[in-house]
């Protein structure tokens, strides 16, 4: 049997042991340290923009983190896009607020700016008026940021951005993470570079990551003793997993590089197959890392070929494929709660498909995916 090739599985650059063997010799193993404070500093001077980076044991701590910066409190409202991962939508939940779903654009597959002027206005129309907005830039494609900070801004609520799949993404040349009033970043293990697991919060001043940094590590006070004002957190980066960091960052514009190829390899073989679409950039104004590539299938264009027949040939041949997120308003923890649009997001998840995307994929992996969905077309 041939080894099972992953949908994305975490790629090494070389240099992550020799920080990691420091944080050893020098037993800083603690959730602070030399690690953790050049990590971020690597990931500031890559964002720009006049950023501040909070490194944190995960995105979803981040969000958490995120949300609670904004002020969301218990009975509150939060939109969220509804095609994105569950990680976007559980701290709404956390906090004991509301999610209220909105569905995606065809271009980009991200929130769209028309169901979220509608949700805003439906929401107020009820007496309610949503405390933030979280928008995600979903398999590194950013999201349309002109004109969702434009709604935004014309009813004054903030933008929580979700940019766990986008680091290395930009917007008519602006680095994704850096769009929100607040952003938020993934290294879990199948990221486009990984901590093995963890993620950070992007703020736009020292005050706000001093905060950040200070609910991450349970809000402890400035005293000799253990003293305690606020509740706090433990989502803190451990200087270990901050010293894998740092060797990825000198690997991330090469990973970038090797998903678009692995992007472009899967344009030109479905390029003049009928039926089946990639995600690709819209215009000049995208770029995305592609960290995954992810197809539709309409079986009405297809002799009745669907998503579900190519991941169960691909799984034959031990080749890992996925459909694409089930939007949050179908899921069953969430369907009570409000959605505003029409059927973009339940439509690709019915025909969507995440293909391999590692930038680990060596020659002999892609000539195999290649042959199988050549067989399959």
């Amino acid at each position: 049997m041939n080894n099972k090739i992953w949908l994305s599985s975490p790629h090494m650059g070389g240099t992550e042991q020799k920080y990691v063997q420091e944080a050893f010799d020098t037993n800083w193993v603690a959730p602070l340290g030399p690690n953790v404070t050049a990590f971020e500093k690597s990931l500031e001077e890559y964002l720009g923009d006049g950023t501040y980076v909070g490194a944190l044991s995960s995105g979803t701590a981040a969000l958490h983190l995120g949300l609670i910066l904004l002020g969301v409190k218990a009975g509150d409202e939060v939109i969220c896009q509804s095609m994105t991962f569950s990680a976007s939508a559980n701290p709404i939940m956390y906090l004991g607020a509301h999610p209220v779903f909105v569905d995606s654009e065809k271009e980009t597959w991200n929130m769209c700016p028309e169901s979220l002027e509608d949700a805003i206005k439906g929401r107020i129309s009820e007496g309610k008026n949503p405390k933030a907005i979280i928008a995600v830039h979903l398999y590194g494609m950013p999201y349309k940021a002109e004109a969702i900070r434009s709604i935004a801004d014309k009813y004054g609520i903030p933008v929580l951005e979700d940019s766990a799949e986008a680091l290395g993404s930009t917007y008519k040349g602006q680095k994704c993470g850096t769009f929100g009033d607040i952003g938020i970043l993934s290294f879990n293990g199948n990221k486009i570079i990984t901590t093995s697991g963890g993620g950070a919060i992007v703020v736009k001043n020292s005050e706000l990551k001093d905060k950040a940094v200070f609910l991450s590590t349970q809000a402890r006070d400035n005293a000799p003793h253990y003293q305690h004002s606020e509740v706090g957190y433990n989502y803190r980066m451990s200087n270990i997993c901050a010293g894998i960091g740092r060797g990825q960052m000198e690997v991330l514009d090469n990973h970038v590089q090797y998903r678009r190829e692995m992007h472009g390899l899967y344009v030109k073989l479905f390029s003049n197959t009928p039926g089946i679409t990639v995600l690709s950039e819209p215009n000049d104004d995208y770029f995305s890392n592609h960290w995954l590539s992810a197809i539709v299938i309409d079986p009405a264009q297809t002799g009745g070929k669907t998503r579900e027949d190519l991941r169960l040939k691909m799984e034959e041949h031990n080749i890992e494929s996925r459909p694409l997120w089930k939007p949050m308003h179908m899921q069953p923890v969430f369907e009570k709660y409000p959605y505003y649009g029409g059927d973009v997001s339940s439509k690709l998840f019915e025909n969507g498909l995440c293909l391999p995307s590692g930038s680990n994929l060596t020659e002999e992996e892609k000539v195999r995916i290649e042959k199988v969905i050549s067989d399959f077309l």
